[in-house]
């Protein structure tokens, strides 16, 4: 993008700039020290003669690498890997009849957001393409301050109560005795802790399916998890649930896929999301809420406050009431993306919490966190942290103090001070926290509405479609077959059992487990040690739905090619007419063309001309791209033909279900591939033209390529 194609973008972010008061460029400058004195020599320290010892009194060399020594900071607990990027939110239309948040009261009202996308187990150094939730955090820069929806992918967890989420990441995390595995949750120690916690049940269907290896961060859904309160002027309460919704649909890679992407590009979720904003190609997500009145809080078979369950869409449909654009790059990954910090608490007048007890525990993890992370309790005065809206109040001191207040007095009441800063009414702003009734003694107990865990497993696993019920039963085969004692595969496969026997019977059969022996309360090995157990194991419940077409990935393919990168596999003498005809056609669509030769550099078309080289075939693979299109040449063929990575190329795409156009001679190089011993190759299209070509790739696979996987590749 031109500079001034990113001013006029950035001119519809309202007050955004007011987040860069200390950014700083640099160029055409002078080199200096922290203090501003101008260095003459940064490539030498001061020594006693040339080959003498550094002198202690080389205060540039000390303060250069003092800083360096001190510039890793802690990364997060969990996760500790993300990315991110500058946007806006634009509100649909007047949502005050449900809360008096202002950003969701007019129509068209932007309001600036930064969004943080994230793996959860692995740490920062991990590839982006582990099986994991991935985090899904939006900071809203609001006139009434910052607000922070911090929610997954996902719109449940493993977990129902705060208390137990140490021993979860504790279990997933890397062994203690070795630090192995690196971001997986194949081995014993998570499975061991999963098999005795049949809460987490439901959240394991999700994290076994597709879900936990998305095509691209733009590719899949955000979730609050929680039920939050929306509070209107009048004191109404409503309970609320949040989805972010992609507009370019829900789609996933393989399992094969992400194992190799992980080995050729384990920044690929990264980069394909900074490619896609710097392209032009902005992700959108709309906003939903499922709005519940107070008196139906009990209406359910579940309970609202359980974050192991959501609320079928069929039951409470999904109002979208807004969009989020990303439109910008961080410009320093580090001031921004790593230092922002989130947390649910970052609440604006109209939104407030529920006694979900996950929930209520984050309200304490995310600060405290942050004061380890970022140094002390002054976090929001990092550029990336600081509101639009005026900060006031009586904090003077703390690490890493920025703002020099001034006036005599911080405390209140005060006359010194004239009373200020005020409390605000709630007429000015001021915010109330909903007026909840609340009743009984204090105690450690879970509720008995809790004790549902296995309907709403078998209610997602019976909503996918074939496909994706395979490729569950294939996850747990993959995690549970690197799991080592014998009696934890065998305890998780019995206690599928209460999920669904065909998915327990798949699992079993890849594991060679026969017969298997179906798990006897108690099953729920997490109670009080005075408890009676009885009081904690899983209840029957029948659902009111059998099942929900929502809750499958492939029912949401979105809407057109945009962000989608197509491998055009081309050398010496390629057709020029074909080769530009599907390359303009793909990028109008929002799509990138990436031209895979023999050799970098460039080559030569038809007509002579140069055309530059993406890659090379050494350089990258299939499983980088949505799609193959090879063009027409006979010479480009000729060359390709000869070459064994070329023929792989295209089997391995055959055998990841993607659409492959092949177009007049390069018909040859397909005769040389295993894939074209199949007599009827489905989603391979010959000599069709470019529109066939966009509107397969917009089905995003041709999953009912059955023999693909047969492919030796």
């Amino acid at each position: 993008m031109t500079e001034k194609e990113k001013a006029e973008k950035n001119a519809k972010n309202p007050k955004i700039d007011d987040l860069y008061m200390n950014t700083e460029d640099g160029s055409g400058e002078a080199m200096t020290t922290n203090q501003g004195l101008r260095v003459n020599d940064d490539q030498n320290s001061l020594t006693a003669g040339d080959r003498g010892p550094t002198l202690m009194e080389d205060f540039h060399f000390r303060e250069k690498m003092t800083h360096f020594d001190h510039e890793r900071i802690p990364e997060r607990i969990v996760h500790a890997r993300g990315a991110g990027a500058h946007g806006y939110f634009e509100s649909y239309g007047d949502l005050s009849e449900f809360t008096k948040a202002g950003f969701l009261g007019e129509k068209g009202k932007r309001t600036p957001v930064f969004a943080r996308f994230s793996t959860v187990a692995g740490f920062k150094g991990s590839t982006d393409l582990a099986r994991d939730v991935r985090g899904f955090a939006v900071k809203f820069y609001t006139e009434e301050g910052n607000y922070d929806l911090v929610g997954n992918n996902m719109p449940v967890f493993f977990i129902q109560d705060a208390m137990k989420f140490p021993d979860l990441v504790h279990a997933v995390k890397p062994e203690q005795h070795n630090e192995i595995p690196q971001a997986a949750s194949a081995h014993d120690t998570f499975w061991d802790f999963i098999s005795l916690m049949p809460e987490s049940m439901h959240m394991i269907m999700w994290a076994m399916s597709d879900r936990a290896i998305p095509r691209s961060l733009s590719m899949m859904e955000g979730f609050g998890v929680h039920t939050y309160r929306f509070v209107n002027d009048k004191g109404e309460s409503f309970f609320v649930k949040f989805h972010w919704k992609p507009v370019a649909g829900t789609h996933s890679v393989t399992w094969d896929e992400a194992q190799k992407i992980s080995g050729q590009d384990p920044d690929f979720h990264r980069r394909d999301l900074w490619n896609a904003i710097e392209n032009g190609n902005f992700p959108e997500w709309e906003f939903g809420v499922q709005i519940v009145e107070e008196k139906d809080e009990h209406k359910f078979e579940f309970d609202l406050l359980d974050p192991t369950k959501l609320i079928p869409e069929e039951l409470v449909p999904v109002k979208l009431i807004g969009k989020m654009v990303l439109d910008r790059n961080p410009t320093n990954f580090f001031a921004e993306t790593e230092q922002i910090a989130f947390h649910p608490g970052h609440l604006v007048p109209g939104i407030d919490f529920t006694n979900d007890p996950l929930l209520q525990g984050r309200l304490f993890s995310y600060t405290d966190t942050q004061l380890s992370r970022l140094g002390g309790p002054n976090f929001n005065e990092i550029p990336i942290n600081r509101p639009i809206a005026p900060v006031h109040n009586n904090q003077r001191g703390g690490i890493s103090r920025h703002t020099i207040n001034t006036g005599q007095s911080s405390y209140h009441p005060n006359n010194i001070g004239g009373g200020c800063p005020f409390q605000a009414k709630m007429a000015e702003g001021g915010f109330v926290s909903h007026h909840e009734k609340i009743e009984g003694h204090k105690i450690r107990k879970r509720s008995s509405s809790f004790m549902d865990h296995f309907s709403q497993a078998t209610l997602f696993f019976e909503s996918q479609s074939k496909v994706e019920q395979e490729h569950i039963i294939s996850a747990i085969r993959f995690e549970l077959g690197k799991v080592k004692s014998e009696d934890i595969r065998e305890r998780m496969v019995g206690m599928l059992t209460y999920v669904n026997e065909d998915l327990a019977k798949g699992v079993a059969e890849g594991l060679g487990i026969n017969p298997i022996t179906k798990p006897t309360p108690p099953l729920n090995h997490s109670y009080p040690a005075d408890a009676d157990p009885k009081d904690y194991q899983p209840k029957e419940v029948k659902p009111s739905i059998q099942k929900s077409d929502k809750l499958s990935l492939m029912a949401h393919p979105g809407k057109g090619i945009k962000g989608r990168i197509i491998a055009v596999l081309a050398d010496d003498g390629v057709d020029a007419k074909s080769l530009e005809a599907y390359k303009n056609a793909l990028k109008k669509e929002g799509a990138e063309a990436k031209v895979i030769s023999s050799h970098s550099g460039s080559i030569a078309d038809s007509n002579g001309s140069a055309v530059k080289v993406d890659h090379s075939l050494l350089t990258t693979s299939s499983v980088l791209f949505d799609a193959v299109f090879v063009p027409d040449g006979a010479k480009s063929i000729e060359t390709l033909h000869k070459n064994p990575d070329a023929i792989r190329f295209v089997d391995e795409s055959y055998k990841h279900f993607k659409f492959i156009a092949i177009n007049g001679a390069a018909e040859q190089l397909w005769d040389m591939t295993y894939a074209s011993r199949n007599a009827n190759p489905k989603g391979v299209l010959f000599d069709q033209d470019v529109q066939s070509f966009i509107d397969s790739i917009a089905q995003h696979r041709i999953w009912e390529r059955e023999d693909a996987m047969k492919i030796p590749v």
